[in-house]
């Protein structure tokens, strides 16, 4: 569907998620979202009076898409948990992109406003929960599940770090597919083992 057959609220909002990625929250003013979008400026202010109302619209939109996303993707019963892991750790991402909910954290405005940092925050923590989820699934105890979940939700994140300072994005891959063969050998003496 094209941008212009959307409903001007929605346009307004992929206009202010895509600029959000590439250059925050902060750095994007309410003239550039209209611009982008090519709706009038009071279907701007009738649908988000605020730029703080659109901000949070479209950071609650992007989380929640991102954790449907990954939750359908984690708690698919029909393939065994490593296997799911696998597949999470090794979707395809932009690297030289950025993660679109990561490069949030790094913006003073989000950051500092905890109505606009909840739906980060939550998104984050319902990811490492999904995450521990499918460990406990491979008999590790909770404490051990809890940190191996922050462990693969950091190497993704820190593969996009790395991808973006090296502006290589075989960075990201080297990283997760490191953190995959260590984890592999490891879980699969579990699932044995249980």
């Amino acid at each position: 569907m094209d941008d212009l057959d959307l409903p001007r609220r929605e346009r307004l909002l992929r206009a202010a998620r895509d600029l959000y990625w590439a250059q925050g929250v902060e750095g994007t003013s309410p003239r550039q979202v209209l611009e982008v979008s090519g709706v009038g400026q009071g279907s701007l202010y009738h649908h988000f009076p605020t730029k703080h109302d659109l901000s949070l619209a479209a950071i609650s939109a992007t989380t929640q898409e991102a954790l449907d996303s990954v939750s359908g993707e984690l708690t698919d019963t029909d393939h065994p948990p490593v296997e799911r892991l696998v597949a999470y750790l090794e979707r395809p991402r932009p690297a030289l992109a950025g993660c679109k909910i990561g490069r949030l954290t790094s913006d003073r405005s989000v950051m500092a406003d905890d109505e606009l940092r909840s739906p980060v925050h939550d998104y984050f923590a319902g990811l490492v929960a999904l995450v521990q989820e499918v460990f406990e699934e491979t008999g590790l105890p909770d404490d051990l599940a809890h940190d191996r979940a922050y462990a693969a939700v950091a190497i993704v994140q820190g593969g996009y770090v790395l991808a973006r300072a090296l502006d290589d994005p075989a960075a990201l891959r080297a990283a997760v597919d490191g953190f995959v063969s260590m984890l592999e050998p490891a879980l699969q003496a579990e699932v044995v083992t249980r």
